[in-house]
């Protein structure tokens, strides 16, 4: 075999993608990984990290594209990570993730391949984003072109985008997103010239100092409104000129129907204010999601893809199999999506959420919809499950457990409470495989996998929804 080390130039073709969306090529046997390919790409790569089993690398040069390649949409493809995938087919894209998924899952013992069904599309391909977070930043990635200019026209310390994979103090200021609505990228380079003309710098990730940190744009296609987040540092004048921008925008685009303004003063770059004051408007927009209506706060969660969305719905429904008899559990219910649209066909139905807002909502949301079987908790699972059993009793025992867990899933102490609990039915809910096969493998000491099924909520990224039905054994 070639010695590889670090800095070793190859030439490589790319057979396949891996987790994560990295291209993956061998070299006698030997794995590496290449950011930013596609399959059936000749590539000339530079070896960036070497390890034992495996290497990572990046392309020096494209030698022969693949054949399965098509014209990317976007001017940023290729230097925005937002999107890897733009230059490959849909239906390439979707038989890529059912394999992902099933990939993640081939180390549990006795699945066979056929358990994971092939993923189910997205119905919008293009500007199916609901919400965008955009940062702030004070070193922008400068493009290839601008590093042999002696004079830019854009300022070197100013940029509000997206964060360059791989070099996360580093801003592209963002022109287009063919992944969000027309209106979220005017918003954008609204608020980029009223920033940067203001007195007030962007934050800065080295230092810690600057005051505007994150735009965050929220829009519904059934209603037609839009919600803007502004999160900034503290700042003496802050109120003042958040209330100029807030003019600025409204006259501009009247489409805003509110506009929040966050102040955090964390050193950690989420995009999660400690406080907030609404500007105007409500503070929150409504969307729909099939025929339930649901308020949607700036802190709140609720899927990014809605067409999409109803799709997972309706997997998650099916599988539950609900006559009307059932108590549910729904845990990480967000703002009550699963646990509204479930409560029709169950007799009760419980949700348990973290966040403060997404309960909040989560109550309205049952109101606006006219349920009233539904019950909302406030706390962290692993706390409130910790007598699951006295919980059990004073909250009745759920024949159906729903759970949708962020990308770390479930906690090891919620997964015993689960297999100590033994509901009679588990439908999981991921956004990623690798944690949901980690979760499963406990949970099969007791139950029986009976088929995963893979929603793309995320065309043109490597990331795929799936739903994991198990029974008890």
């Amino acid at each position: 075999m070639t010695k590889l080390k670090k800095g070793t130039e190859i030439e490589l073709v790319v057979e396949n993608l891996s987790f994560g969306g990295k291209g993956l090529a061998r070299i006698d046997g030997f794995v590496i990984f290449i950011d930013r390919t596609i399959p059936g790409q000749r590539v000339l790569v530079r070896i960036t990290r070497k390890k034992a089993s495996y290497a990572e690398a990046r392309v020096v040069e494209l030698l022969q594209d693949s054949p399965k390649a098509i014209a990317p949409r976007c001017m940023h493809f290729g230097t925005c990570g937002g999107c890897l995938w733009q230059n490959l087919p849909y239906n390439e894209q979707l038989e890529v993730k059912r394999n992902l998924v099933w990939e993640c899952l081939a180390h549990i013992g006795g699945l066979s391949n056929d358990i994971v069904l092939p993923a189910l599309p997205s119905p919008e391909v293009y500007y199916y984003r609901n919400k965008m977070e955009y940062s702030f930043g004070a070193r922008r990635w400068l493009l290839p072109e601008e590093l042999e200019l002696s004079h830019l026209e854009k300022p070197r310390d100013f940029a509000l985008g997206l964060h360059i994979k791989g070099f996360y103090g580093r801003v592209l200021d963002i022109e287009e997103c063919h992944l969000q609505s027309p209106s979220s990228v005017s918003i954008l380079k609204q608020v980029r010239q009223f920033a940067l003309t203001s007195e007030l710098p962007p934050y800065n990730t080295h230092d810690h100092t600057g005051f505007w940190r994150f735009l965050v744009v929220r829009d519904s296609k059934h209603t037609g409104q839009i919600l803007v987040e502004l999160i900034t540092a503290p700042h003496r004048s802050s109120s003042s000129l958040i209330r100029q921008l807030s003019t600025l925008l409204q006259a501009e685009i009247p489409d805003i129907s509110t506009l929040v303004h966050g102040i955090s003063a964390k050193k950690a770059q989420i995009a999660i204010a400690d406080t907030q004051e609404v500007v105007f408007g409500p503070g929150y927009i409504e969307k729909y999601l099939g025929d339930f209506r649901f308020r949607i706060s700036s802190g709140a969660f609720f899927q990014t893809n809605s067409t999409a969305a109803r799709i997972l719905l309706d997997q998650v429904s099916e599988s539950c199999g609900l006559t009307g008899s059932e108590v549910v559990w729904d845990l990480y219910s967000g703002t009550g999506t699963m646990a509204i649209g479930l409560a029709k066909a169950a007799r009760k139905v419980i949700g348990f959420e973290l966040v403060q807002d997404a309960v909040s909502d989560a109550q309205a949301n049952a109101g606006l919809n006219g349920v009233d079987n539904c019950e909302f908790i406030l706390g962290d699972l692993k706390d409130l499950l910790r007598n699951s059993s006295a919980f059990a009793n004073s909250h009745g025992s759920p024949h159906v457990v729903v759970t949708d867990p962020p990308r770390a899933g479930m906690h090891p102490s919620v997964v015993k409470k689960l297999l100590t609990l033994e509901p009679p039915k588990i439908v999981y809910v991921s956004c990623n495989p690798a944690t949901l096969a980690r979760d499963l493998k406990m949970l099969m000491e007791k139950y029986r996998l009976l088929r995963v099924q893979p929603v793309d909520l995320f065309p043109h990224t490597p990331h795929v929804e799936a739903v994991a039905v198990l029974e008890k054994r």
